[in-house]
């Protein structure tokens, strides 16, 4: 089946943060095929393997200042421009809040709200019109025990999106934020033992009856950063097989 023309993202460039594996990588990949160039950040050294004529990379922790700083100067470096900023670099922690010390909330806060803001910003200044999609959670509309400081991180990137979308529509910038469900990645290595198991054990919670595949996050990302969301911004957007609808 063919995509559509307003799906299409030649001459387009993006960057996806957190893209050495799993829904980040899925993202960047799905955009290189509808043509856009792409850098790819991730702390991981993984991500020099992407490394190609269309696609330049950047290890390093999304929630540093001068990592969002060289990260989106590289895109106008090395591709002339920037239109499409995918935030999806976060991390998980599962911990009661009376077990949950200063240093592991602040680490959350950091990459997965602070790391958001900061690329924004970045992008901001540089960004001619575009789009911002950035990957939140269920959990920034509902609660979950253990999860104080990975909900209150998400919740933050819930209203980062609206201020963006109300301070960028004047300038043709939208933003817009997807929340997945469970999805099967490796998000809870070293956090749990069986992360993958434990996640897809959450498969009958899902009203659709399964936990989700990050190539299905990555399409609702690509539509949100094409043409053919053109009228979106501000938007939650679910992808979460009915999880929020319960």
């Amino acid at each position: 089946m063919s995509t559509p023309a307003s799906y299409d993202l030649s001459d387009r460039v993006a960057v996806v943060t957190g893209g050495a594996r799993g829904i980040g990588r899925c993202t960047a990949d799905l955009l290189r095929e509808r043509g856009a160039r792409v850098v790819v950040s991730d702390r991981s050294e993984a991500v020099r393997d992407l490394e190609g004529d269309d696609v330049a990379t950047v290890v390093g922790d999304a929630g540093d200042e001068q990592v969002a700083q060289d990260t989106i100067n590289l895109a106008v470096e090395r591709f002339g421009r920037l239109d499409v900023l995918v935030n999806n670099a976060g991390r998980t922690l599962n911990k009661l809040v009376t077990d949950t010390s200063v240093e592991e909330f602040d680490e959350l806060l950091d990459v997965n709200a602070r790391g958001n803001f900061l690329h924004a910003r970045e992008a901001f200044k540089v960004m001619d019109k575009g789009s911002i999609v950035t990957v939140g959670s269920v959990s920034s509309l509902v609660a979950f025990e253990t999860q104080v400081a990975y909900a209150a991180s998400k919740g933050a990137i819930a209203q980062i999106t609206r201020v963006l979308a109300v301070e960028g529509g004047k300038r043709g910038i939208r933003a817009n934020s997807v929340l997945p469900g469970v999805i099967d990645t490796d998000i809870m290595e070293g956090v749990v033992e069986n992360g993958r198991e434990m996640l897809a054990s959450f498969g009958d919670a899902h009203p659709i009856g399964r936990i989700g595949r990050p190539e299905e996050v990555a399409e609702v990302i690509a539509f949100l950063a094409s043409d053919a969301s053109s009228f979106m911004t501000g938007a939650l957007v679910a992808v979460d097989g009915g999880w929020t609808a319960q």
